[in-house]
């Protein structure tokens, strides 16, 4: 694979998960990936499913952990697991804390120094990898879905509104519906957004839902043993965004669930299902 850097490949459920490394233009270093290829893969193009981490994630934890490769294997979907920043950066403060900088990178593109030199993840995610992904990876144009936990549910939600058209199949795990209004949201668009507020909606599902913007039918689970479910995550901003403007929405809330993979795995079969649907009809 030309450009592309194979790290390890494994056969798996009868398809091969691999991992792999290219040299991004868009983060101005190396970046990390995995993609699942199912067995129908062999055979030709089959839709591409991308999971976004979350926090502390690497391209490696949905794979090792979510249990999606037997599922993906039953429905002819490429699952792809892009890492969550860019790595070894050198920018001062990217590694001091567990929920900003490296591992962290919130799905968008910074705007503010230091950080808009290498956190260019919109960029990387809906540009640079997926055309990287059509040109090494047998997918089917046009049949692109996008899901995500926590960060990653943000990021998912995020990305589906901001290029509609570019994501056919939308869902979200306990995803960051507000990060403008939480903790860790505002924390890393303050960082890599600056101070102005009004820049921060242009990245928040909630304030581009109710600006407006639409994306296919949402699928989102919430655990409601979930730590982080009051003060971080607060999925009723998005229930009535969707409600005040008909955006499509399934909210789902099971009691018992933590934030964890445990929860995670619990429900993949159906995200899984979800997005089959949406790609192959």
């Amino acid at each position: 694979m030309q450009g592309l850097t194979v790290l390890s490949e494994h056969a798996c459920f009868g398809g091969v998960q691999g991992f792999y490394e290219h040299a991004s233009q868009a983060t101005g270093g190396p970046m990390r990936f995995g993609v699942y290829r199912p067995p129908q893969a062999a055979q030709g193009p089959v839709p591409m499913l991308v999971y976004l981490a979350g926090l502390t994630c690497s391209e490696e934890t949905f794979a090792i952990k979510a249990g999606a490769q037997r599922l993906a294997a039953q429905h002819g979907l490429l699952l792809v697991s892009p890492d969550t920043s860019p790595r070894q950066t050198g920018l001062p403060g990217a590694t001091d804390a567990w929920d900003f900088g490296e591992g962290a990178g919130f799905y968008l593109d910074a705007t503010a120094a230091p950080w808009a030199s290498r956190f260019r993840m919109e960029s990387w995610i809906t540009g640079e990898l997926q055309a990287l992904l059509v040109q090494h990876f047998p997918v089917l144009p046009g049949r692109v879905g996008v899901f995500g936990h926590s960060m990653g549910g943000h990021g998912a939600l995020a990305l589906a509104l901001r290029h509609p058209g570019l994501y056919r199949s939308v869902s979200a795990l306990a995803p960051i519906c507000a990060p403008a209004q939480c903790p860790w949201g505002r924390k890393a668009f303050k960082a890599y957004l600056g101070p102005d507020e009004a820049a921060w909606a242009g990245h928040d599902a909630c304030a581009l839902i109710s600006a407006g913007a639409k994306a296919p039918r949402l699928l989102v689970d919430q655990g409601l043993a979930d730590k982080f479910l009051a003060e971080q995550l607060k999925p009723e901003l998005l229930e009535a965004a969707c409600e005040r403007t008909g955006q499509p929405l399934q909210l789902r809330r099971h009691a018992g669930y933590d934030h964890g993979y445990y929860f995670i795995a619990s429900l993949m079969a159906d995200h899984i299902a979800h997005h089959a649907r949406q790609l192959q009809g």
